[in-house]
């Protein structure tokens, strides 16, 4: 039977010490953040997603950012190798995980980066932003993996953001939703929608025309309301002090799984 399913990961005690690179530090409340985690997972599952948890990386403090363990193609997992020295462990839990699923699983070999946060998909196109996080042999592994499963892989360089995703996303007929300033090369994304807020800038595609998207950003809600969509807000602010998105909080795959 075809599923949509999603991994997610709970945050670990640890949250607060989770890095910060683009702004400052501000404290977080690592209960507030396990409400506002929960809430998110109803989210995708009030839309149809069945979530699957990933056992806790509690010694983690960036764990809950599932998204950058691991790359979906097809039936085909991409388990990466983060950036940041303190996330490379996070990766072990999540690739027992993806084992237990009917696909194939590859992984990003030292000396190789790669934060899945970094991989936008639209369609068989599948841009990869490089940077402080992901490197220039992270992006070749990740051509080696999909390109000759027909995937058009394009390297985009990326300064201003932590992860690519951060700066842009697409909308379902395939625009890219994103904020003035945030991206290095604009013209590599050809149909964009400037939105007014940067947190608009991230949405999960829930289907049907809904968009998950952080309560941060109205405006931008607003917008996407007027142009026939159904923004589902949800408040993920303890995730945002730490340059979370809605992104990087779950692996969407779509497809078949046993």
């Amino acid at each position: 039977m075809r599923s949509r399913k999603a991994l997610v990961r709970r945050p670990g005690p640890r949250l607060a010490e989770g890095l910060v690179t683009h702004i400052a530090r501000t404290p977080v409340d690592a209960d507030r953040a396990l409400a506002q985690w929960r809430s998110y997972v109803a989210a995708l599952e009030l839309h149809g997603w069945e979530t699957a948890e990933v056992e806790p990386a509690d010694d983690c403090p960036d764990a809950v950012f599932v998204e950058d363990t691991v790359v979906m193609y097809r039936n085909v997992a991409l388990v990466t190798r983060p950036g940041a020295d303190s996330r490379k462990p996070e990766t072990r839990g999540v690739e027992d995980a993806v084992s237990l699923m009917r696909c194939s699983v590859n992984r990003v070999r030292e000396p190789g980066t790669l934060d899945g946060g970094d991989v936008l998909k639209v369609g068989d196109t599948i841009y990869v932003g490089r940077g402080g996080r992901t490197n220039a042999e992270g992006v070749r592994q990740l051509r080696a993996c999909f390109e000759p499963l027909g995937a058009r892989v394009v390297a985009v360089p990326v300064t201003r953001v932590l992860h690519l995703k951060s700066g842009i996303t697409a909308l379902p007929d395939g625009t890219f939703a994103t904020h003035p300033g945030l991206l290095d090369e604009p013209s590599l994304f050809p149909g964009r929608l400037a939105v007014p807020e940067a947190a608009g800038a991230h949405v999960v595609l829930l289907g049907g025309g809904a968009l998950l998207m952080a309560a941060s950003a109205p405006r931008t809600a607003a917008l996407y309301e007027d142009l026939g969509y159904t923004p589902v807000p949800v408040d993920i602010s303890e995730f945002e002090k730490l340059e979370g998105s809605v992104t990087c909080l779950s692996v969407r795959m779509r497809g078949l799984y046993a």
